[in-house]
């Protein structure tokens, strides 16, 4: 049996994020699903960075595009905030290639689009 990576922080998250959705509802863009966990976060002194920035380097170069995940939490988890009708592939193709740019192993997606909060793992 695995043991579930960051569990507690993982559902720590979840729950800040399901109490929001129950707060707000969907229909809201990202921005503002963004600017209420910036708000809880504050207030539960959890540490966070918010856009942060990745770099990609490339043969030795740093190629100029630049990844901005929406948060970083804890240190150790990319929050990716979403605002649409389901998690599509798309969102954990983006996930994934946070964390390897990151070299973080945890992405959480959390979708605040649907008419019950939707969340995903993504374990890189």
């Amino acid at each position: 049996m695995t043991d579930i990576i960051l569990k507690e922080q993982s559902y720590q998250l979840i729950g800040i994020c399901m109490e929001i959705h129950k707060e707000l509802g969907m229909g809201f863009k990202e921005i503002v699903y963004k600017d209420a966990l910036e708000y809880e976060f504050k207030t539960k002194n959890i540490p966070y960075i918010r856009e942060k920035e990745f770099k990609i380097e490339y043969k030795g170069i740093i190629l100029p595009h630049r990844y901005y995940a929406d948060f970083i939490v804890h240190g150790s988890i990319i929050l990716e905030v979403k605002a649409s009708y389901m998690i599509v592939n798309n969102f954990v193709t983006q996930t994934i290639n946070y964390l390897k740019a990151s070299g973080l192993q945890l992405g959480i997606i959390a979708n605040f689009g649907e008419k019950s909060f939707v969340s995903k793992r993504v374990v890189f």
